[in-house]
């Protein structure tokens, strides 16, 4: 009786712990590591792309720049920096971005996101800051090759008339 005990108890164990991801099938259109080696990779070239809002505004008006929204559909139309595009993040694809941007990948792209509002209020309500969108978007630009990445490194006031911000 102790063995069969034993033996109940070893397998409801084993029942507990969750399989290995070795065990799961390869899903080959997934690269965790990769993107681990990319996110190291860009870890550099970011920390040099963080701008203050002056010389984001200066960027933004030269020739040929982009400045890039990567919210939500909704959010950008309820409002945005004045001149800024939308492509959802959700949306990103070398063909979508290709078009949004156009084939020079090393075009001036300006990026800002959520966090760099100090409002808290649609529609830019504060993210968690480990998952700011601006660090997927910079990180994701690089990937798809669009190397000349500038990110607001600032907190601004919506409403403050320099900033720009278009009411949708």
């Amino acid at each position: 009786m102790r063995r069969i005990s034993m033996f109940a108890a070893a397998l409801l164990c084993a029942a507990a712990v969750p399989a290995s991801a070795q065990d799961a099938p390869a899903n080959p259109q997934i690269d965790y590591p990769g993107f681990q080696r990319l996110t190291g990779e860009v870890r550099d070239l970011r920390a040099g792309r963080l701008i203050g809002f002056s010389a984001f505004k200066q960027k933004a008006a030269a020739p040929g720049a982009l400045v890039l929204d990567a919210r939500s559909r909704d959010a950008y139309a309820r409002g945005h920096i004045a001149g800024a595009v939308n492509l959802p993040f959700t949306d990103f694809t070398a063909e979508a971005l290709a078009e949004v941007i156009g084939s020079d990948t090393g075009r001036p792209i300006l990026i800002y996101c959520n966090n760099n509002f100090s409002n808290n209020a649609p529609p830019v309500m504060l993210k968690s800051r480990p998952l700011a969108l601006n660090i997927q978007t910079f990180i994701n630009l690089v990937g798809y090759g669009y190397a000349n990445v500038w990110e607001l490194n600032e907190v601004v006031d919506f409403n403050d008339p320099k900033v720009g911000w278009v009411k949708g």
